[in-house]
């Protein structure tokens, strides 16, 4: 038998939430194979990604799955979330300490180890690079390659997460490059031949 490595997935919101949504994240998130979920809405208001946040925080809450809110320690505060997500244009890590205290915590690095010598510095709860692929999700400014994966390595334990166009095809290739997380959105959300639940069956 072959093995599996459990939990490896940080799961990305779609950018738009649909009728069958909450049904479909309960289904993915059964799977035992979500660590993170992390809410990321760009067009949404304050209020709404409050309404959204609390019905997928039980949902998160009910599968054992850590809730992570995008770009904004308030936000993550008043949902009482698990942590928050940083990119590098958002709040310095330090501000969002004072504002969540000793929560998650993860920092966006792209191709950068200055930017992730900054984040391990800052006590950075993990490491995100990409992208690895050509994503549809978002547009692709930054290109990471496995290099940086290995230069990382050597210099912390600190999780990384893995991010960028990650499919069933090319997702072992990042684990065997000792990424602990895979962030994965569009392959499950917007997958033209599979059900959610069926995308994220895909990945063992």
């Amino acid at each position: 038998m072959r093995k599996i490595r459990p939990k490896y997935i940080y799961l990305i919101s779609p950018n738009i939430i649909t009728n069958n949504f909450y049904k479909n994240l309960n289904e993915v998130l059964k799977t035992g194979k979500v660590s993170y979920f992390q809410m990321r809405f760009k067009k949404y208001s304050y209020l709404k990604k409050i309404s959204i946040g609390k019905k997928i925080k039980k949902i998160c809450k009910k599968n054992n799955v850590k809730f992570l809110v995008n770009d904004d320690p308030i936000l993550a505060k008043q949902l009482n979330a698990d942590g928050c997500h940083l990119g590098q244009s958002d709040m310095n890590i330090n501000d969002a300490k004072k504002i969540i205290g000793n929560r998650i915590i993860g920092i966006t690095c792209h191709n950068s180890i200055k930017f992730a010598k900054r984040a391990i510095n800052s006590k950075a709860s993990y490491l995100a690079f990409g992208a690895f692929f050509p994503s549809k999700t978002k547009k692709t400014k930054y290109k990471a390659n496995f290099k940086i994966l290995h230069e990382v390595r050597k210099i912390t334990k600190i999780p990384i997460v893995a991010i960028g166009g990650i499919n069933s095809k090319n997702y072992k290739k990042l684990l065997l490059k000792k990424v602990n997380f895979l962030a994965i959105s569009g392959y499950i959300w917007r997958n033209k031949l599979y059900k959610p639940l069926k995308a994220i069956e895909r990945f063992e």
